[in-house]
């Protein structure tokens, strides 16, 4: 079995052909309150970014991966090392899975794939996520792929609520 995949899934780079997922996925206007996007993106935009990303972890400070199946080759969602500092060796981790591939495990071998690339093959250090104390279902998944809960950030994002605080967790590099 190759790094980035197992039986039911693959890690990959993203294609022109997954222009009208990510279109979809970054337009999500309910997912721009956990991130640092607050407008639309153009098709153009997101052609551009695919031709001109070239997964240069070490230039670009940030690696995207399409999470695709493996039987049908349908992209169902993506996962990201950004925020990469290679002097400490760690990175931010995040992933966005589409709603209709949610609680089937597809997150869960997505992230468990990414950790184990981060760990083996980049040696990373450490990974960690900041995630909203409301997305519990996220909070879980990253908790049972053996990420701890090492705080809260009060406060963080500014929602049309008010503030919402954020758990930070992480991951340490054992093996």
């Amino acid at each position: 079995m190759k790094l980035l995949e197992n039986k039911r899934i693959r890690l990959r780079a993203p294609e022109a052909e997954d222009l009208d997922a990510l279109y979809r996925w970054e337009n999500d206007a309910s997912c721009w309150s956990t991130g640092n996007t607050f407008s639309p993106y153009s098709r153009y935009t997101l052609r551009r970014y695919i031709a001109e990303s070239g997964n240069d972890l070490y230039e670009r400070r940030q690696l995207r991966l399409m999470v695709e199946l493996r039987e049908s080759s349908v992209a169902v969602g993506s996962i990201e090392l950004y925020d990469f500092d290679p002097h400490h060796r760690r990175a931010e981790t995040g992933l966005l899975l589409d709603s209709a591939y949610r609680r089937q495990g597809i997150a869960t071998e997505a992230l468990t794939l990414m950790t184990d690339y981060a760990f083996s093959l980049l040696n990373l250090h450490q990974l960690y996520a900041r995630i909203p104390l409301s997305n519990t279902p996220c909070l879980r998944l990253f908790e049972r792929c053996g990420f701890e809960r090492t705080g809260v950030l009060k406060e963080w994002l500014a929602t049309s609520d008010g503030y919402e605080d954020v758990a930070t967790v992480n991951r340490i590099n054992r093996g």
